[in-house]
């Protein structure tokens, strides 16, 4: 078995943290992509409108993360959601769904202390290629 190359993906269409990670990285067919959180990548803000559109926004920065490492949404297999209060998980759910119609990921999802920038949620996944 060969040697399996790491490469480093960034988006130039998802706001960049000054933290230093990357946004995701590409191993072979697999790709790890860092937790995306509803930044507005033009504003470098939350979006407003609450859990809704954070989860919009986060699983928007997702797709086009994945775009960049030459996946799509269809290539995820694993998501974890953290959410800052699981009063929000059904409204969540909601938008998810509108990401993920079909042969839906794996997933887990829990509740944690704080997220990033105050953010309600914080979505990351692991995609293996399927093109």
């Amino acid at each position: 078995m060969g040697k399996v190359t790491k490469e480093v993906v960034n988006s130039p269409n998802v706001w960049k943290s000054a933290a230093p990670f990357s946004q995701a990285i590409r191993a072979g067919d697999t790709m790890y992509v860092s937790g995306q959180i509803g930044v507005d990548p033009k504003t470098g803000k939350l979006v407003e409108g609450g859990i809704t559109a954070e989860t919009r926004q986060a699983l928007t920065n997702l797709s086009k993360v994945l775009e960049a490492g030459r996946m799509s949404l269809k290539c995820v297999a694993k998501c974890t959601v953290y959410l800052g209060d699981m009063k929000d998980f059904q409204e969540m759910n909601k938008v998810y769904t509108e990401f993920f119609t079909e042969k839906q990921p794996a997933r887990a999802a829990f509740q944690v202390a704080k997220l990033p920038l105050n953010a309600a949620v914080e979505i990351e996944a692991i995609a293996v290629d399927c093109q």
